[in-house]
Order: structure tokens, then C-alpha cells, then sequence
């Protein structure tokens, strides 16, 4: 589930699992451009790192 929304009259994207999601993920432009120019780095970390998540 993803909304926009504004904090401090910018503009912010917020990330939730679901709609009850105490702890949601929310980050404004300049995060958000330095996700996209890194976007192959956290594909690759996530393939990396996701069947050591998964055993545990």
C-alpha cells in the first residue's frame, strides 16, 4: 500500500504493508532519487541477502 502525502509542505511517499502498518516507510524527493540511482545496488542486496532471511 503506498499514499502521498506532504510533511512540511513537501512532498513525501509513504510505504505501508497493509492499512493497519504500525511502522510505515516514508521518504520525500531526495531519497526517493537516491533510491532509483541505486536501485540495481538494492536489487542485487536483497537477491544477496534474501535465502539467508529465509533459513533463519
Amino acid at each position: 500500500m503506498v499514499e502521498r502525502s506532504e510533511f512540511k509542505g513537501k512532498p513525501v511517499l509513504i510505504i505501508k504493508r497493509d492499512e493497519n502498518d504500525k511502522y510505515p516507510f516514508s521518504f520525500g524527493m531526495t531519497k526517493a532519487k537516491m533510491i532509483l540511482e541505486n536501485l540495481e545496488e538494492i536489487k542485487r542486496f536483497v537477491e544477496d541477502n534474501e535465502k539467508a532471511v529465509e533459513t533463519n
